[in-house]
């Protein structure tokens, strides 16, 4: 099994209501499911966010917490609700209406890997399934929903961002002929997990880094700003998609040339995204 859940990283001082998360960036492949899987090594990594964890540790420098995943995606996908199993690979498993995701192989516990591959060659047992989500899931989101409550606690609200990658192809179908492709997708659920104002400050931060940016299309977010996302509550949830390419070699999944200026130009945006979740000076002198 992968050693840990997750790890939290603390900043020396919070300052900020800003969370960062990466839930799949866990690259700790137990030795039990690499023998079982049909996949080699880069085949099982290919639904990985590899190095999202990297790109964004400035994180708890500017104020503000970071938790990443432990176990990987192929293994668990935090991105999901425990609810989703999939019938066609957990034995026991029910159908409980139609899920785009489970069907497409893509529930909790994943059937298949980027490109629709399959990572097993049979099924698995419903305890093994509850295992995994006990064991990773459960932990993980403990851990993320404390550090949201602390920060409506702290600062009177709480905005998570939920860091991910995206393939190059991933733009293909909504860039426009001759158009500059997005670079970063912010998923929000179309308003409904995020204030207009803090997904616009956001967007700007990337913007200003000479970054081109969408909107929900095609990401527009999943289980986790779903789950998390209250605006009416002050609790913002936005998804960020990263293109691949800017910063890895996607085929043999490494750091391309390009990583540490691209880490490099992530810092300033991490610092702005930082400062959203900031009191404004008159908030402090209510206070």
């Amino acid at each position: 099994m992968p050693k840990a859940a997750f790890t939290l990283t603390h900043p020396e001082r919070r300052t900020t209501s800003v969370v960062f998360a990466s839930p799949h960036s866990g690259r700790d492949y137990p030795w039990s499911f690499v023998r079982r899987t049909n996949l080699n090594e880069l085949s099982v990594r290919s639904s990985e966010d590899a190095f999202v964890d990297d790109l964004f540790e400035a994180a708890p420098r500017n104020g503000a917490p970071f938790i990443k995943a432990g176990a990987p995606r192929a293994f668990v996908d935090l991105n999901r609700s425990t609810e989703e199993l999939d019938p066609a690979l957990i034995e026991g498993a029910r159908r409980t209406g139609h899920n785009p995701r489970v069907a497409s192989g893509l529930g909790v516990i994943p059937r298949v890997v980027a490109n629709g591959k399959a990572i097993y060659s049979g099924k698995i047992t419903m305890d093994e399934a509850q295992r995994r989500i006990d064991a990773y899931w459960r932990p993980y989101h403990a851990a993320l929903k404390t550090q949201l409550d602390q920060a409506v606690g702290m600062f009177g609200q709480a905005i998570l961002i939920d860091c991910h990658s995206m393939p190059h192809e991933a733009m293909d179908a909504v860039a426009r002929s001759g158009a500059r492709r997005p670079e970063v997708v912010l998923g929000d659920r179309f308003g409904a997990a995020a204030s207009d104002e803090v997904v616009d400050r956001i967007e700007a931060a990337f913007s200003a880094a000479g970054l081109k940016v969408a909107r929900n299309a095609p990401f527009a977010g999943a289980y986790i700003t779903q789950h998390y996302g209250r605006p009416q509550e002050n609790r913002h949830a936005v998804q960020v998609e990263i293109d691949r390419a800017l910063y890895m070699n996607e085929r043999l999944i490494r750091p391309n040339g390009n990583f540490a200026a691209f880490k490099a130009l992530l810092e300033g945006v991490i610092a702005q995204i930082a400062e959203v979740g900031r009191p404004k000076p008159q908030q402090l002198a209510a206070e």
